[in-house]
């Protein structure tokens, strides 16, 4: 999709997220990537000169005040995504974040504030929900074929990253269910309008990393929805495979995205009803390149967008939850540095 004006987008850090969160979709709808600002200069001189980056920034303040800047894209560690997406905010900016929004619903509290004070566009990042993958599980579940929602099942693991990996950090807000767990409890709450309203958690339970005390390594919750349906949402980041997978069952038939958070390795819906068995093949298109294209459309043509700082307070208030429940503290959250 290509907009009338391309977005300006400022870009903080040059982590390797970017290439294909930001980069690839940003070409593919032919945005501007105006300024990005990393720890080092060198770092962010390499970014720029590889990604087409139109200038390099000393800091990450500078690239939220360059008036030619509209949107900020925040991938930082997590740690750094409410004190900046404050930061953006407080500059009039609007913003595109890499989810968690926040360390804890405490900051998202004051994120979704901020948004409602500066009048801007902020979004978190779940770039799942904007693909066909699933869209189709939601149109199954309207459409009548799969019956009424009886249960859901969300599940994200991935081999374990190394010791030194930001992930496993208590201050940088790190955790299994800060990286992973995020999206398998928001892709349930998204099922709301099936099932009678939002879920509430019932319990959870979880493992910490050894040598990482409070840094979560596996967490399972239990949720339960208005109408009946039970959820069930896990992740595990020192498990043995990549799995994510998304399953929704109802009371005539069953439907799972075999990998909706990466639905560009794997496309595959595949839908059991009492009629038989079918693979569905909805596109291996970046789920990114259609939530930038989202993202625009909104900028530019006011088209409506799924989500705001409120939904990711109310995600962000279902993560605390969860982790007072398995016997861990909130993430902690973190001042504004110095510089960038």
């Amino acid at each position: 999709m290509t907009t009338a004006e391309p977005l300006r987008i400022g870009v903080l850090g040059a982590a390797r997220i970017s290439e294909f969160s930001l980069v690839g979709p940003a070409r593919a709808g032919g945005h501007r990537l105006v300024a990005v600002a990393a720890r080092s200069r060198g770092r962010a001189d390499a970014f720029a000169a590889e990604h087409g980056v139109e200038r390099v920034l000393d800091t990450y303040a500078e690239v939220i005040a360059d008036p030619e800047v509209e949107v900020v894209y925040n991938p930082l560690a997590n740690s750094l995504h409410g004190p900046w997406n404050l930061a953006a905010l407080a500059a009039g900016k609007h913003v595109l974040t890499e989810k968690p929004s926040a360390s804890n619903a405490e900051e998202a509290t004051e994120v979704r504030d901020a948004a409602a004070k500066a009048g801007t566009v902020f979004m978190e990042g779940f770039h799942y929900l904007f693909h066909p993958v699933t869209r189709r599980l939601h149109e199954l579940l309207g459409s009548g074929e799969l019956g009424e929602l009886r249960h859901v099942e969300t599940t994200m693991t991935m081999p374990a990253p190394p010791g030194s990996d930001p992930r496993w950090s208590l201050p940088l807000a790190g955790g299994a269910l800060m990286d992973l767990g995020c999206y398998s409890l928001h892709a349930q709450a998204m099922l709301a309008p099936f099932a009678g309203g939002p879920p509430r958690l019932v319990t959870a339970r979880g493992g910490a990393r050894h040598g990482a005390p409070n840094v979560d390594e596996w967490l399972d919750a239990d949720l339960a929805f208005p109408g009946g349906a039970t959820g069930s949402a896990r992740c595990h980041m020192a498990h043995e495979e990549w799995r994510m997978s998304f399953r929704v069952v109802g009371s005539r038939g069953e439907a799972t995205a075999m990998n909706f958070v990466q639905p560009h390795l794997d496309d595959r819906v595949v839908v059991r009803t009492p009629a038989g068995e079918r693979t569905e093949e909805l596109g291996k298109r970046s789920s990114y390149t259609y939530q930038l294209d989202a993202y625009a459309a909104h900028l530019r043509h006011g088209t409506p967008l799924p989500l705001d700082a409120e939904d990711a307070l109310t995600t962000m208030s279902l993560i605390d939850a969860c982790y007072r429940a398995a016997g861990f503290p909130p993430r902690p959250r973190t001042a504004l540095p110095v510089s960038g």
